[in-house]
C-alpha cells in the first residue's frame, strides 16, 4: 500500500435519500479503480460496504463505512453513510471526516425527504458538494427533470457539469462539459470509457450547458469574469481551477451522471472527484480547544505539526474487539506511536495501523495529515475522543447527536443471558452513539433507546447476531405514582397473641396532601410518651413501604405528609415490627378517606415540522391530552412547543414520521407530574388489578 501525502487524498462521504444507490455507486467505483476483483452488488449482498450480516439481510446501509480507491496518483476515501431516516445520525457522525460530499440523487424520484436532510448536514459542516444523479438506466429516469428539482431545492447554484447519453435501457454514456467530450461505457459493466467526439445530435445541447457553466464559473470571480467578457468564453487552461475553486468555495453545485449497476459514469466520476474535490490541505486548518471547555485554538491541516487524530467512528467487531476509525488532523501518525488522549487524560498505544476497505484492513507504516484509518483495540478511546502529542494539547469538538426519540422494554428470554445482556450492550453503545441503555428504578425495567422502532430492532437482532443474546421487547411501562387530595385521620393498631411473647403496637396519623413534587413529609407530634422515641421510626418505616406499593394500582404514592399524634404501647409486647405493621394499617386506612388519584408524567415535546404540517400535527397533539404552548417559525420550518402526558408519546416517532412523511423530528423531556383524568384513570387501576393476580401466580 502507498503511502500518501495530503494534497494527492479527497475525503469524500456519499449523503443522500435512502435507495438512491450510494452502496452500489461505491462498489462500482471500486471496481472501475481495479481495488476489488469483481463488481459487488447490493441485492447480492456482495457489496464492500454493506458487510454487516444486518446489512446484507435488510439490503439498507445502518451504519457508515469506509473503501478507499487509487486514481491517478491519488487516494480517495469513500465514506458510504446511511439514507434512512432512523439511521442518519450515522451519516451526520460520518461527515466530520469528510472534506467534500456526493450527494447522490435518484433519476426517477429526484429530491426527496433525506436529500433535503443530508444537505443540510453537509452545509451546517461546510462541506462543498457535487450532486450525482445516479441510476439514470431506470424506467422513467430524466436526467433534466432531476436538475430541475435540485434547483428548485437548492438554488441556480446548481449547474451541470455532464449531460448524460442516453436515458432509461439507452443510456450508454456522459458527456464532460468542461472539456467538450463524450465518454462510452462499454456494455461488459467494467467501468472503463472510451473518450471520443460529442454525437452530432447531442452537440446543441452540449454547446448551450457549456456556455451556462461557464458564464456561471465567471459570475463569482473578477478575474474569470474579465477574461469572459473579452473573449466571451475562458480557454481551458483557467476553466478547470475556476471550476475547481468555485466548488471548493461552494459558490457552485456541480451535477453529473451515474448509473451503478451498469457502472456506467464511474471512470469520469472518479476522474472528477480528483480534479476538481479539495485535499484535506485545501481546508487549510481545523478548529478546537486548548483542553476540555478551554480556549479556542486552531492548528493547520499539515504534516509540520505536531500529530493529532480524531476518532470519528466505533465498531464492536466481535473478533478484533474495538476497531476505531480515525482521521489524522495533524502532522503525521506513525505505527507503534503512543498518543495522549486529551479528553481522558490516559495514554494509548498505535498499534498495526490500516487503512480501510469495507471490512477488510490493510496495514501501514504511516499516515499524513489529512488521511483516514483505523485502528484495533484502544484501551478506552471512543468516539469522539481527541489523541494527539503530549506536548501540543487539541481537543476537537465532539459531533452532538439528537436525543433518542423511543424506548422499549427488554428482558433477555432466558437466565442464562441476564449477565451476558450488559456487556453485549455496552460494546453496542460504544459503536452506536445514538443507542441508550437504562434501568427505570420506578418500574425496575430495563429500557433501551433509540432514533426509532427499526433502530432499537436492529440493535436487538445485533445482539442475537454477534453475542447470541435473545431479547424481548414491549413498550416500557409508564411510572404513574399515586397521590391524596384530601385530609384523613386512622388508626393502625397490631394485636395478635400468641404463647409466649405477643405482639402490639397501636398508632394515630394524620395525613395530609403536599404540593406536587414534594414528595414525603413525616412529622413527629408524640406527647406525653404515647408511643416510645425509640419504635417512632418503625411507624415511619411501615407507612414508606406501604406507600412504596401504592393503594389504587399499585405506584408509589407521593407528595402527601403524616403526622403521628397519638398511639400506645404495652411495655412486654410492643416492638419495631408491631409498629411497623401499624403504621402499614394506619396509612392504609388513611388513603380510603384521602381521596386518592393517580399522577401521569407530562412531557415538555419540541416538534419540528415544515410549515405545511403544523396544522395537522396541533390536532393530533389535541388527541394525546397535549396542550400547545407556542408556536415559532424557523426558515420554512414551524417549532411547535406541547406538554404531553407521556403516555400518549410511546408511539409518536412513528406516527410522525407517516403525518409528516419523515420529515419532522421532536424531542421530549420530562417536566412534571399531574392527575390522570377520572375515566383513563379508572382503566388504568382496573388493568392494574386484573395483572395482580396473574403477577402473584407467576411468583409462586
Amino acid at each position: 500500500m502507498r503511502i500518501y501525502e495530503g494534497r494527492n487524498i479527497r475525503n469524500v462521504a456519499l449523503i443522500g435519500h435512502g435507495g438512491t444507490g450510494k452502496t452500489q455507486l461505491v462498489s462500482a467505483l471500486l471496481y472501475t479503480a481495479g481495488m476489488v476483483n469483481r463488481l459487488g452488488k447490493v441485492d447480492d449482498g456482495t457489496s464492500v460496504t454493506d458487510y454487516d450480516e444486518e446489512e446484507i439481510h435488510r439490503k439498507v446501509s445502518i451504519s457508515a463505512a469506509l473503501a478507499y480507491a487509487e486514481w491517478n496518483k491519488a487516494k480517495i476515501n469513500f465514506l458510504d453513510t446511511p439514507g434512512y431516516n432512523i439511521f442518519l445520525h450515522e451519516t451526520e457522525g460520518a461527515l466530520v471526516a469528510a472534506d467534500a460530499a456526493l450527494v447522490v440523487v435518484h433519476a426517477v424520484a429526484g429530491v426527496e425527504v433525506q436529500t433535503e436532510k443530508t444537505w443540510g448536514f453537509a452545509e451546517k459542516y461546510g462541506l462543498p458538494r457535487v450532486l450525482v444523479v445516479n441510476q439514470i438506466d431506470r424506467d422513467r429516469a430524466s436526467f433534466e427533470r432531476a436538475v430541475q428539482a435540485l434547483r428548485g431545492a437548492f438554488g441556480r447554484q446548481v449547474i451541470p457539469a455532464q449531460l448524460p447519453l442516453g436515458e432509461e435501457k439507452s443510456f450508454r454514456g456522459v458527456i464532460d462539459l468542461v472539456r467538450m467530450r463524450a465518454f462510452l461505457y462499454e456494455a461488459n459493466g467494467s467501468g472503463k470509457a472510451q473518450d471520443s467526439e460529442i454525437p452530432a445530435e447531442a452537440l446543441d445541447a452540449a454547446t448551450r450547458a457549456h456556455e451556462a457553466l461557464v458564464e456561471m464559473v465567471a459570475e463569482g470571480n473578477d478575474k474569470l469574469m474579465e477574461e469572459f467578457f473579452d473573449k466571451g468564453t475562458i480557454p481551458m487552461e483557467d476553466l478547470v481551477p475556476g471550476l475547481r475553486q468555485a466548488v471548493a468555495d461552494r459558490r457552485l453545485f456541480p451535477v453529473i451522471a451515474s448509473a451503478g449497476l451498469p457502472n456506467i459514469g464511474s471512470q469520469t466520476l472518479l476522474d472528477f472527484i480528483v480534479d476538481y474535490l479539495p485535499s484535506p490541505l485545501d481546508r487549510g486548518w481545523v478548529e478546537g480547544f486548548d483542553r476540555e471547555g478551554g480556549s479556542p485554538v486552531k492548528r493547520a491541516v499539515a504534516d509540520r505539526e505536531p500529530v493529532s487524530v480524531y476518532i470519528f467512528k466505533t465498531v464492536a467487531d466481535p473478533f478484533a474487539g474495538r476497531v476505531s476509525y480515525f482521521k489524522v488532523m495533524s502532522g503525521i501518525l506513525k505505527n507503534e506511536m503512543t498518543l495522549t488522549n486529551f479528553r481522558r487524560g490516559s495514554t494509548e498505544k498505535f498499534s498495526h495501523i490500516g487503512v480501510v476497505q469495507g471490512k477488510a484492513q490493510t496495514p501501514v507504516a504511516e499516515l499524513h495529515a489529512g488521511d483516514l484509518g483505523a485502528v484495533a483495540k484502544l484501551k478506552e478511546a471512543l468516539t469522539g475522543d481527541t489523541l494527539g502529542d503530549k506536548s501540543a494539547p487539541i481537543v476537537y469538538p465532539q459531533v452532538k447527536l439528537p436525543e433518542p426519540a423511543i424506548s422499549f422494554a427488554i428482558e433477555p428470554k432466558s437466565r442464562g443471558d441476564e449477565d451476558k445482556l450488559s456487556t453485549a450492550i455496552h460494546r453496542m453503545l460504544e459503536e452506536d452513539r445514538l443507542l441508550r441503555f437504562s434501568r427505570d428504578p420506578q418500574t425496575k425495567e430495563f429500557l433501551i433507546s433509540g432514533s426509532g422502532q427499526q433502530h432499537v430492532e436492529v440493535a436487538v437482532s445485533k445482539l442475537k447476531r454477534r453475542f447470541n443474546i435473545e431479547v424481548a421487547l414491549k413498550a416500557p411501562k409508564v411510572p404513574y405514582r399515586e397521590t391524596i387530595r384530601a385530609k384523613a385521620e386512622a388508626q393502625g393498631k397490631h394485636k395478635k397473641q400468641t404463647g409466649g411473647h405477643g405482639q402490639y403496637g397501636d398508632c394515630w396519623i394524620r395525613m395530609e396532601p403536599l404540593p406536587r413534587g414534594a414528595g414525603f413529609e413525616f412529622v413527629n407530634d408524640i406527647f406525653g410518651g404515647a408511643i416510645p422515641k425509640n419504635f417512632i421510626p418503625a411507624v415511619e418505616k411501615g407507612i414508606v413501604e406501604a406507600a412504596e406499593k401504592g393503594f389504587l394500582a399499585g405506584y408509589p404514592v407521593v407528595d402527601f405528609r403524616v403526622i403521628l399524634f397519638d398511639g400506645s404501647y404495652h411495655e412486654v409486647d410492643s416492638s419495631e415490627i408491631a409498629f411497623k405493621l401499624a403504621g402499614s394499617k394506619a396509612f392504609k386506612k388513611a388513603m380510603e378517606q384521602a381521596k386518592p388519584c393517580l399522577l401521569e408524567p407530562i412531557m415538555n415535546v419540541e416538534i419540528t415540522v415544515p410549515e405545511q404540517y403544523a396544522g395537522d400535527i396541533m390536532g393530533n397533539l389535541n388527541g394525546r391530552r397535549g396542550r400547545v404552548q407556542g408556536m415559532e417559525p424557523k426558515s420554512g420550518s414551524t417549532i411547535i412547543k406541547a406538554q404531553v402526558p407521556l403516555a400518549e408519546m410511546l408511539t409518536y416517532a412513528s406516527d410522525l414520521t407517516s403525518m409528516t412523511q419523515g420529515r419532522g423530528t421532536y424531542t421530549m423531556e420530562y417536566s412534571h407530574y399531574d392527575i390522570v383524568p377520572q375515566p383513563i384513570a379508572e382503566k388504568i387501576v382496573a388493568a392494574a388489578k386484573a395483572a395482580g393476580p396473574a403477577k402473584e401466580e407467576e411468583e409462586s
